[in-house]
């Protein structure tokens, strides 16, 4: 039975570790990924650096209420020289933890590549769900209506007298 429960507590752990967040998941350390999170107040670009010839071969302008969460994989790209290695990335709604890096880019070894954050003039609105019904504060009938005479609001079910 201990070795059950032992094995449901580490299978735990391990889909806790996999959690992508600004402050790095539950276990934060050197290679875990990056995110940045873009608000309508500090809309953000984020641009990855070639820095042997100072050139971007990553860079993206992330929407107010979305994030960009990458990682850089050692090993697999199409250069050994210039892009040795692997970039995943992916952009989500803010706030996800989980999820998959479906995207890849080749990029420059670690000791070739810089991040840098750019913070956009703000604030940008997001652009609105058009599939959200707006709120119409008119109903079929009329609200109350004012007499300019005594400044006083009137409705137009008046059953009891207000004398």
């Amino acid at each position: 039975m201990n070795l059950l429960r032992s094995t449901i507590v580490i299978g735990l752990l391990s889909t806790i570790v996999g959690c992508y967040n600004p402050g790095g998941g539950f276990m934060p350390q050197t290679g875990r990924g990056f995110t940045y999170i873009s608000t309508s107040m500090q809309p953000l670009t984020i641009s990855v650096i070639d820095v042997r010839n100072d050139q971007a071969f990553f860079s993206m302008e992330i929407p107010p209420g979305q994030q960009l969460t990458f990682n850089f994989l050692p090993g697999g790209g199409d250069d050994p020289i210039i892009t040795p290695d692997r970039m995943v990335y992916a952009v989500w709604p803010a706030g996800t933890q989980n999820g998959t890096l479906d995207n890849l880019l080749t990029c420059p070894p670690a000791s070739a590549r810089r991040i840098e954050m750019d913070i956009r003039k703000g604030p940008i609105w997001p652009e609105p769900d058009p599939s959200v019904r707006l709120r119409t504060d008119r109903g079929d009938e009329p609200g109350p209506t004012s007499n300019p005479q005594d400044d006083r609001v009137t409705t137009k079910s008046s059953s009891i007298p207000d004398n």
